[in-house]
């Protein structure tokens, strides 16, 4: 098998995760297409390195977000302060169920239906949030990046992360209500 070949193997070994964290990032799967191009263009330059490690799926998804992220702050508009909300975060762990918007294979045709309803609605209020909350809970919630680092990539307070992800939560359940938005 040429390199070439091995290349193009790895980038359809890779190139939904890829997209996916581009997409959820972003919220456009436009740009997310430009992100994801981006990243296996850096992926060429260093495919010596990544031909068959094991950690090369996560240094792409961390290109990825590191690309999505300066994408969003290049073009992002100022982050508001939501002044008008007054509800701080009560401690509880009000978490959308990501991981389990899916029905299992073996489940039965309405139920694995009306999971992957239940999972595009799940994709379309993520993609409806303002950046300022969007990022934040893609990042911890997909890509299980601490409140630490959220903070730190995105030059925020931890404070506001912790807040941005509650309001994110808050309004993921308005959409989707109390059932579909709840752990």
């Amino acid at each position: 098998m040429t390199g070439a070949e091995r290349f193009e193997a790895f980038v359809a070994a890779h190139e939904d995760a890829v997209y996916s964290t581009a997409v959820r990032l972003l919220g456009r799967p436009a740009d997310a297409e430009d992100i994801a191009q981006a990243v296996f263009v850096k992926a060429w330059e260093r495919f010596a390195m990544l031909d068959g490690n094991p950690a090369a799926g996560g240094w792409l998804r961390t290109v990825a977000t590191n690309l999505c992220l300066n994408e969003l702050t290049r073009h992002r508009r100022r982050w508001r302060l939501f002044s008008e909300m007054t509800a701080a975060d009560d401690g509880r762990d009000g978490a959308p169920a990501f991981e389990d918007t899916v029905a299992a294979p073996e489940a039965p045709v309405d139920v694995t239906l009306a999971g992957a309803e239940r999972h595009r609605a799940l994709e379309a209020a993520v993609h409806a949030l303002p950046d300022a909350q969007r990022v934040p809970l893609v990042l911890f919630h997909f890509e299980q990046v601490s409140y630490q680092d959220i903070a730190a990539r995105l030059g925020v307070s931890l404070g506001k992360v912790k807040t941005d992800i509650h309001r994110a939560r808050l309004a993921l359940r308005a959409v989707l209500g109390d059932d579909d938005g709840a752990r």
